[in-house]
């Protein structure tokens, strides 16, 4: 067992507590979180020494592991362009636990991330809920499939409108999509009515969407794209998230009004391409402002993933306030993601993520983990 005591414990799951303690089971999750709890005998205790104790951050948007740090077109697994509906293709089969960013992303306090496809297809595969830390992709696993990865706008028109395939205009990326989600409507029908369809692994790979047992996971940055994942998901019930929202800050109250998870970001380096003319770091706060629940995400490799806390502490200048900044990169994108009765909190009975820092992360640019827990286990120490 590990005792943390001596700590100011942010748990995400009520008030902070200013000289707290998180007893940690053998098991690798949390036993008890509290002001004053008693070592049990032969526990290890970690005196934090007064510093800022939190939840492991939590991704709920990136590549980790299918786009790797590596240079090259090796080490790039993240989107199969050889069609414009991959709905098969699953992340688990292309993470590489071994690439360096898994490694930076845990000295950083980053502890769970959501990763999967990339946004070249109209339709790119699940993405996986997972450990940052690891050797073996089964092993690391929160979740298999948390999110079915679809795609608007610039990325699928840019790739397929030279090959001779649709999509080539949004009408297109929107006909492409919906023809998809006809078709697994039908074949699933069949398959309850006893018909016998032939097998077809992409609209297999499909129903879990239409029974709503995954969201789209909908890569969307203006708000005419936004819009259209709306009307799509609303005409087929759907779940659905918001994947990167550059211009939310612009129709903020509609989706306010929607309710649907925004997950915000890459916010930081350049505006690379005309979808991105709206990005700023102050779209956080003015979606937060009017309502709309927020995650931040980096878009890992796009912003490096162990820069998530950096992230999130520039929505907070940019006038998010510091809990809603918190949240946004350890509660918010778990319960978004479906992963919150596992991380994202520090509470009885959750995984024991857990990271010691060497100051505010959010208040205090470059801030890293002075100790980093997973499971249970120390697997980070800044010396």
């Amino acid at each position: 067992m590990i005792l943390i005591r001596n700590g100011y414990v942010k748990t995400m799951a009520g008030a902070d507590l200013e000289n707290g303690c998180v007893l940690i089971g053998d098991d690798g999750k949390i036993v008890q979180v509290g002001e004053a709890i008693e070592a049990p005998a032969g526990a290890q205790i970690i005196d934090a020494g007064g510093r800022l104790v939190t939840p492991g951050c939590v991704e709920a948007h990136c590549h980790i592991g299918l786009d790797n740090e590596a240079v090259g077109v090796e080490g790039h697994d993240y989107n199969e362009t050889s069609d414009p509906l991959t709905p098969h293709m699953r992340a688990i089969d292309a993470i590489y636990p071994q690439d360096e960013a898994f490694e930076n992303a845990i000295k950083n306090g980053v502890t769970s991330a959501c990763t999967g496809p990339g946004s070249a297809n109209v339709v790119g595969g699940t993405f996986a809920a997972i450990k940052l830390t690891g050797n073996r992709v089964e092993k690391m696993l929160i979740k298999e499939a948390v999110a079915m990865k679809c795609a608007f706008g610039e990325n699928p028109k840019r790739v397929y409108s030279g090959k001779g395939k649709s999509p080539v205009t949004r009408m297109g990326n929107a006909a492409v999509l919906r023809e998809l989600l006809f078709k697994t409507r039908r074949y699933l029908q069949d398959k309850e009515d006893g018909k016998n369809p032939g097998f077809d692994m992409k609209l297999e790979a499909m129903i879990p969407v239409i029974k709503r047992e995954l969201p789209l996971k909908a890569h969307v940055h203006r708000a005419d794209d936004i819009f259209t994942a709306i009307r799509i998901a609303r005409e087929f019930d759907l779940k659905l998230t918001l994947d990167h929202c550059t211009d939310g800050a612009l129709i903020a109250d509609d989706l306010a009004q929607e309710g649907y998870p925004v997950f915000v970001g890459p916010s930081f380096g350049k505006k690379s391409k005309i979808e991105l003319l709206h990005k700023s770091f102050t779209t956080p706060a003015v979606l937060h402002k009017a309502g709309v629940p927020i995650s931040i995400i980096t878009d890992a490799p796009v912003t490096p993933l162990q820069y998530l806390p950096m992230c999130a502490g520039l929505a907070a200048s940019s006038g998010l306030d510091e809990e809603t900044a918190w949240r946004a990169i350890t509660i918010n994108p778990a319960t978004q993601t479906g992963i919150g009765d596992r991380v994202g909190s520090l509470e009885s009975g959750k995984d024991a993520d857990v990271v010691i820092w060497t100051a505010n992360p959010i208040t205090a640019v470059g801030a890293d983990a002075y100790m980093t827990i997973v499971d249970g286990k120390i697997v980070y120490e800044n010396t």
